[in-house]
């Protein structure tokens, strides 16, 4: 009887050991490049957004102090707009209250890069948006570390993996729209976004230099 017992014991803590290790292999696997490809190349057309006024409309709402605020759950999206683009949301760990990427998230960082170069998404420009999940902290902070951090997603793609900065955008919502408003708390609004922006701009051709006009000839002198 006691046998059994042990016998028992031992297969529900192996069973309880496997369940966990299969809940945190499911956290830590990075995505596939084609998962990431396959959100982002579908852009119908791109939103209408100005990107240096959406970042001074972060800042002045985050520092308002609104008495009549809704709170985060009906606190209105401010750039609703993102919403209808292509988006592929990625879970990137961080040090707290840091733009220091973990070791952990860098294997994922790199999967955004090999996307990026994929043939289908090159023509395209991308927005790297920054969230925060409601916290202990201001609106403000908030705001201030979710731009930091797109940042540093945007640095490392750039000086590690060398995509052009051209087609990186960095923008930090903060707590100004999140991914889940149902849950302000939830770490789903931690998530960072890679979302398809439009069409990499057309270079003007360069016009050839103007041929310098023939000099002169000196009249020949009378001997």
């Amino acid at each position: 009887m006691r046998a059994n017992r042990l016998f028992m014991a031992g297969t529900v803590l192996a069973l309880g050991l496997a369940l966990l290790a299969g809940r945190a292999g499911a956290q830590t696997a990075a995505p596939t490049r084609d998962d990431i490809v396959g959100k982002l190349n579908h852009l119908e057309e791109p939103a209408e957004v100005d990107l240096p006024a959406l970042k001074q409309q972060v800042m002045e709402r985050a520092k308002a102090r609104i008495k009549n605020d809704p709170g985060p759950v009906n606190r209105p999206p401010i750039a609703p707009d993102l919403a209808k683009l292509p988006a592929f949301n990625a879970q990137i760990q961080f040090d707290a209250d840091t733009p220091i990427i973990q070791p952990a998230s860098y294997q994922t960082v790199g999967r955004i890069a090999d996307a990026l170069v994929h043939s289908s998404l090159l023509p395209y420009t991308f927005l790297i948006v920054g969230h925060v999940e409601s916290n202990s902290k201001t609106r403000e902070a908030n705001a201030i570390l979710s731009q930091r951090r797109a940042d540093a997603i945007r640095d490392v793609l750039v000086n590690t993996f060398k995509i052009s900065t051209k087609r990186l955008h960095p923008i930090g919502l903060g707590e100004e729209q999140f991914l889940d408003r149902a849950k302000p708390t939830s770490a789903v609004n931690g998530q960072l976004q890679i979302l398809t922006y439009a069409k990499v701009p057309e270079e003007a051709p360069a016009h050839p230099a103007a041929a310098p006009a023939p000099a002169a000839k000196k009249p020949a002198r009378k001997r």
